[in-house]
């Protein structure tokens, strides 16, 4: 295990928040260092069509078999990761054709320059994670015009939902997991990673989809959720001690 990944989770071992950190509501103001971003749909306006590509990789039959268990979402990557060689690399290059799509097409979240612009002035530093690739950041970040460090691709392995790629940040920081949140739109993804690296969590959901009554029984659950990033900067006052 590389040294700052080593050293992240005995960090969680020996200082794990409180439980009032996993709750929907926070009494006292917490201290908040840092924000990891997901990337698409959070940072990016959705491209992507998710269901297409699932489709196309597994079929319309293992598709409905399997989004039938898994209300909150497919775990495409992991998903394959057993498949024989030949149909794996097939399954990639279909992924890999759909992101290619998706980054002719790639447009910057609204709010999301105001958002880096306000944790700046607080001196909050800002970390991405994605599971699309290191080519897609690169794009991303010369089109928003700043960077965000550091940007884990999906190059990093173990990638989300593992906290691996959170706890390698908040080592690289030297923050402690509960001085972080985590913010993205995925609740399988960005949710599960942050509450297992043991820091908050800010679910982004433009539609209401997760409002359905199908997510009510779902294990991790975000600390906060907003529908649009213009809401993260009120909702970040109200609930932190913000370091400036």
């Amino acid at each position: 295990m590389p040294l700052l990944l080593s050293r992240a989770f005995c960090f969680l071992q020996s200082s794990r928040p409180s439980m009032a950190h996993f709750s929907t509501s926070i009494t006292q103001k917490a201290r908040l260092k840092g924000v990891v971003f997901d990337m698409d749909g959070t940072l990016t306006v959705p491209v992507i069509n998710f269901t297409a590509m699932y489709k196309a990789v597994l079929g319309d039959q293992e598709y409905a078999s399997i989004i039938s268990q898994n209300p909150s979402g497919i775990d495409i990557l992991h998903h394959i990761e057993n498949w024989s060689p030949d149909k794996q690399q097939k399954a990639y290059e279909i992924i890999a054709d759909y992101e290619r799509q998706g980054l002719e097409r790639l447009q910057i979240m609204p709010g999301a320059a105001e958002l880096c612009g306000f944790l700046d002035s607080k001196e909050i530093r800002r970390g991405l994670i994605t599971r699309n690739v290191k080519e897609a950041v690169d794009l991303f970040h010369l089109r928003f015009g700043t960077a965000f460090s550091p940007a884990l691709s999906r190059e990093f392995r173990p990638y989300k939902p593992d906290p691996a790629p959170l706890l390698h940040i908040c080592a690289t920081w030297d923050f402690h997991p509960s001085e972080v949140i985590m913010i993205g739109d995925s609740l399988k993804d960005d949710v599960a990673c942050g509450k297992r690296a043991g820091a908050f969590t800010c679910l982004l959901d433009e539609t209401g989809r997760y409002d359905s009554p199908e997510f009510d029984s779902v294990d991790l659950k975000p600390n906060f959720k907003v529908s649009s990033l213009t809401e993260v900067r009120s909702v970040l006052e109200a609930n932190f001690d913000l370091i400036s």
